[in-house]
Order: C-alpha cells, then structure tokens, then sequence
C-alpha cells in the first residue's frame, strides 16, 4: 500500500546450535525490512556455506536447505534494493576468500560515496559482479594488506560515508558495525546456555523483534561508530576515530520498525501512540470514531482516541494472506489493489464522522483511494490526520524513496492536497510534535533543537541532510 519502500535487515549469529535455523527465525522476524531477497551464510570449521535467492525468507529457505547450512555461525539478510537492481548478484550475505580467509557481510544502508569509491577501484582494476554498493566494502578490505581483519574493518569503515549498519562472518569470529551517525538501528542480545557449562551465545539484529522469536535476551544497541565483535576469547568492542553528530533515521519510528521492536532504546509502539496523542491535541474537529489505516496506522489511532476521548475502531480490515502474487479479474474493478487489501466495514462506518490517521502521506494515490472506499461505505464526514509531518525530500540512507516531484507536500499546498485525495479536513503533526513523540519530553521555545541536534535525521521533512550527498540527488530529479 505504501510508496516508501523498506529497507533491508540483518542477523548475526554466533556460538548456538543451528544457528542458520536461528538466522533464519530472526529473519523472518523483519521479514517487513526487504521482500526481494533471502540469503544465510553458515560457518562450521572454518569453511563458510552460502544459500541466497530472490524472494521471501519462507520462499527461499525449507527444512531440506537448512540443513546444507551447518555450524555454530550464521549471518543473514533480508533484502529491498535502494541501490543496485533487483537482481541474485546483488542479494546478500556477499561472501568472498580473501587472502586471510573467507569473509561474508551483510549491509543495511546506503553508503553515500559507494559510487566515487567504486569509480576508483575499477580504473585501478577491481571488478564488480553486481550494483550493491555493499560490493564495495569487500573490496576495501580485501585490498587491506594487514593480517588483522579487524584493522580492515575500522581502515574501510572510516573512509566510508552515509548509512551502514553490517554483519560479517569470517573464518572465527562475528562482527557488528554501525556508522557514526547511527542512522540504521542494530541491537545486541544473548542466547543464554540450556545446559551447566554451555557458553552463552550472541545475536545481533536489525529489530529487537527478532530477540523475541528467538527467546534471546536484549543487551543494548550496537552504538554508533562502533565496531564489536565475539570470538572464541568472548567479545570485544572499539569505535571509530571519525566523529560527528547522531542522525538517526525518525522514520524507524514513523513507519519503517515493528511496533513491538525497542528502535534507538525506544518502544516503537510507545512512539507512535504518543505521536496521536499529540496529533489529537493539535486538532479540535469534532467527529464520531477514529479509524486508523492498518497496520502502521493503529498504535497513534489509539493514542489520538485515547487523548481527545473519541472512540476508537477498526473501520477498515486488512487482509494479511493476500500471497506476493494474485490473479486479477479481466472485468476491471475499481481501486481493486486497494480493495484487495484494505475492506471498509460499513455497518461501522455508515453515518459517521471519521478521522482516519495514517503514518504518512507520500504520493496521495493510496490514501484517496481509500478515503474514497470510506465515503463508500457511508461516511458522513472523512477527515485524514498524518502521524508524520509533510514528506518533502528523498531518502539517501538507505530507504527507496521516489522522486521529490512524487512527493505531494512538495509542490502543493494543505489545502491543494486535501482536496485530491477528497477528504472534509487534513491535518499533520507538527515537526515539535514528531520531536515530543521520539523524544518523550515536550519542546520548549527556550530549549528548542533541530532534530539533527537532537540526534535524528529528518530530511525527509525538511531536506537537511547531516552529509554530502556526493551528486546522488541529482539522479532522483525527474530528468
């Protein structure tokens, strides 16, 4: 339903028996972080064991290939192409032999120089088997010429810039690198031992969601800048010498997590309930019921009827067993991709005024569409609240975003686009209310932030992007 695309996610595991079928629930877990491809590279004796595929985890992997992954190792990904087509030679774990032995990496972000990087490895004579600017970082390090994988590591990561939360697996250890502005999340958790004298083992993910599937225990997020890895001497942790301000992407929260994973040490749910509570505050139409766009809708739904006293219902049912794929009628149905998602319940919706809160608004389509369907079904009023401010820019951290002329609130005013997608009233929130939802603490004039001095990057609601975009917004203008 959405225009915004999701990311990828990432899982590392180390020291637990059939840790590719561990990597393999803790994917499934973000499975909603990237729907082109699967992919789990397992370690046992030194040697790596590589299955990737496009489609979904379930697609990709059963009991019978599971069991072509053996050893106490894992990493995984789950993968949406921000950069690079959608193709097998971009799926990831990307693994590689390096001159001190195997090395598999799996990346969420986007690195914002990966293209000057790549224009200056291939005049120097590396080759590229695909598009992912993920290939880049196994070329950096193999060209590293220290033994020490760890001094690889950190020299690559310095030189790189933009979004990079990462996985590797060598031949004896597990590492976990997240970049200095912590724009992507990574969290740390523990399989504690079933038995007297078992070793604890380490997972290490996109979401804390994963944890839960798992029964691992949450530990603390991997922090920005910092490198940690776990080996047989147990683990160990170093940052990066490169400094700058957090810019964590807002959007985790507004849309991109699960609302049960705890993203930047915060409860998702916790977020966007609190981010309708202060909707509802801003606003004072009067209505009858509040109908959230499920599923991302529902957790500020709840907080926007719980702070202006307005009930709460599910006006709209959503179909969660529609496959990746379903056979369309001839006869031509009207918004059937919307109708095939998302029912209206009219004996709910009949002769009420409703508001409708959604996470977003980015092109308009979907949401007159459905605005469209509720009127249908027998609104008397359809008033639409956005639990986000205005989308205005691009995403280059690793979100697939469209272009800023397909973006609604960048070139038409309020007023100009309620009336398209047909609703009575719209209303945002307000950028301080998305800093109060993510923050817990109410702004004031005298100790007011920009959000990036605060610690998160919103350039999707005001184009303030924290590094140089190296040319990259070029290629998402219409041309």
């Amino acid at each position: 339903m959405k225009t915004w695309r999701d990311e990828c996610g990432v899982v590392g595991v180390w020291n637990c028996p059939e840790a590719a079928k561990l990597t393999y629930l803790g994917l499934y877990a973000i499975q909603h972080r990237g729907q082109e491809s699967s992919g789990i590279v397992s370690l046992d004796r030194g040697q790596h064991h590589v299955i990737k595929a496009l489609g979904l985890v379930a697609e990709v992997f059963d009991e019978k290939n599971l069991a072509n992954l053996p050893g106490d190792a894992a990493i995984g990904h789950v993968r949406y192409s921000t950069t690079g087509v959608n193709s097998l030679s971009n799926a990831q774990p990307m693994a590689a032999q390096l001159f001190n032995g195997p090395l598999a990496v799996a990346h969420n972000g986007n690195i914002v120089n990966a293209g000057e990087i790549k224009q200056k490895l291939q005049t120097e004579g590396a080759i590229f088997q695909g598009s992912s600017d993920t290939e880049v970082i196994l070329h950096l390090i193999a060209r590293c010429p220290s033994p020490d994988l760890i001094h690889c590591v950190r020299q690559t990561l310095e030189g790189l810039d933009g979004a990079f939360s990462l996985v590797f697996l060598s031949h004896d250890r597990l590492i976990a690198a997240r970049d200095p502005y912590g724009f992507r999340p990574l969290v740390l958790g523990k399989m504690r031992g079933t038995k007297p004298g078992d070793r604890d083992g380490y997972v290490i993910a996109s979401e804390s969601c994963s944890f839960d599937l798992l029964g691992a225990e949450y530990l603390r997020e991997i922090q920005p800048g910092e490198i940690f890895w776990v080996d047989g001497d147990g683990e160990h942790s170093l940052f990066l010498d490169r400094k700058t301000s957090q810019a964590r992407c807002v959007f985790e929260h507004v849309y991109f997590s699960r609302p049960d994973s705890v993203v930047f040490g915060q409860s998702v749910y916790a977020v966007r309930k609190r981010a309708g509570a202060i909707l509802a505050r801003q606003d004072s139409t009067p209505a009858d019921i509040v109908v959230p766009v499920p599923d991302s809708g529902v957790p500020a739904a709840i907080g926007y009827s719980h702070a202006s006293g307005i009930p709460f219902e599910l006006g709209i049912i959503r179909n969660h067993y529609i496959g990746r794929t379903f056979i369309e009628p001839q006869q031509n149905i009207r918004d059937f991709g919307v109708r095939i998602k998302l029912n209206p319940q009219a004996s709910i919706l009949r002769d009420q005024r409703v508001v409708i809160i959604d996470d977003s608004l980015v092109r308009g389509t979907t949401s007159r569409k459905i605005i469209g369907l509720i009127r249908a079904a027998g609104a008397k009023e359809v008033h639409l609240r956005i639990a986000a401010p205005p989308t205005v820019g691009s995403c280059y951290y690793g979100v697939d975003t469209p272009q800023v002329s397909q973006l609604i609130a960048s070139h038409q005013e309020l007023n100009e686009i309620c009336r398209y997608v047909e609703a009575d009233s719209l209303q945002y929130l307000t950028i301080d209310g998305l800093r109060e939802a993510v923050s817990g603490i109410s702004e004031t004039e005298s100790n007011r932030k920009s959000m990036n001095e605060s610690g998160y990057c919103m350039a999707c609601f005001d184009r303030r992007y924290p590094t140089s975009l190296y040319g990259l917004d070029s290629e998402k203008k219409e041309v």
